[in-house]
């Protein structure tokens, strides 16, 4: 099937890249490794310039279960295998064969819950720790959300980003239409949802919706700085943060200082309260424990 596109799009040289997607073996969709107190998640269908396909989404929610019951694990950074995407996002080829076979249902719009996949990274808004996305190459359609529901992206100055699934019939509803509007001003987020059209890195940074944006060559060492330093904190000040940033998001600021944050009271009766300003009086380095 050929994705399609006009003016302001994705570009012409990269319209075919639906024609890509398509069944591959058995091999590990998802690849996890660990180094130090970073995990890093790869997306492992370059070929099919890592199309998410159901099997993709399980193999992720059992990475992201893995990532956040290990308390030695601080920071994971996701990415895609290979150099042409970080994500295609849904595999196209899969969604036409199960709908000829009359095995998707198509009730239900947002999310996954009670479909295979689910708890994918889109959906896991209990996920305590921070995840970084490194972003090379295109990141479109559920690639694009993937990133979206990280909490740093980091891209290489060639990649592309877009939500086109209105050109395809489909509606951006792995948090697309509800992330990409809270993130970027929202007229302007409309504007690509409605139209499918792509930005570019650059672009996107304008908007606040990436950190960062390097050469190809720095992305790595760009990445792993940021991943580093997240590391270095307080894992559970890190945790705390987060989830008090990410539930606050939703209520009035007077709610947000009243509520509970489970994190937050752990935090504070931690022995890593007392670590931190002990340690910059003595003048040495915290050991954090994590408790």
């Amino acid at each position: 099937m050929t994705h399609p596109l006009g003016d302001g799009g994705v570009p012409a040289e990269n319209a075919s890249w639906a024609n890509d997607i398509a069944t591959d073996d058995a091999t590990p969709r998802v690849t996890f490794h660990r180094e130090g107190h970073i995990g890093y998640v790869t997306i492992n269908r370059p070929h099919v310039l890592n199309a998410l396909d159901r099997q993709t989404h399980v193999e992720l929610g059992a990475v992201w279960d893995e990532f956040d019951a290990d308390d030695q694990l601080r920071v994971a950074v996701l990415s895609g295998a290979g150099d042409r995407a970080f994500s295609v996002g849904q595999d196209l080829k899969e969604l036409a064969r199960l709908d000829g076979s009359g095995t998707h249902a198509g009730t239900s719009t947002f999310g996954s819950r009670g479909k295979p996949g689910w708890p994918r990274l889109t959906e896991r808004f209990d996920l305590s720790k921070p995840v970084i996305a490194k972003v090379r190459g295109h990141a479109f359609g559920g690639g694009f959300e993937l990133a979206l529901a990280c909490d740093v992206i980091v891209a290489e100055r060639s990649a592309s980003f877009a939500l086109p699934e209105v050109r395809l019939g489909l509606i951006a509803g792995a948090g697309g239409v509800f992330r990409v509007t809270r993130q970027a001003p929202y007229r302007v987020a409309m504007g690509h949802l409605l139209t499918g059209r792509s930005m570019s890195a650059i672009r996107a940074y304008e908007l606040g919706l990436v950190n960062e944006v390097v050469d190809a060559d720095e992305l790595d060492a760009c990445v792993n700085a940021w991943a580093s330093d997240i590391a270095r904190c307080a894992p559970l000040a890190v945790r705390a943060t987060k989830e008090a940033a990410t539930k606050g998001q939703s209520l009035s600021l007077p709610e947000a200082f009243t509520a509970r944050y489970e994190w937050e009271e752990r935090r504070m009766r931690s022995r890593d309260a007392r670590e931190g300003p002990r340690a910059f009086v003595e003048k040495r380095e915290p050991e954090w424990e994590g408790n």
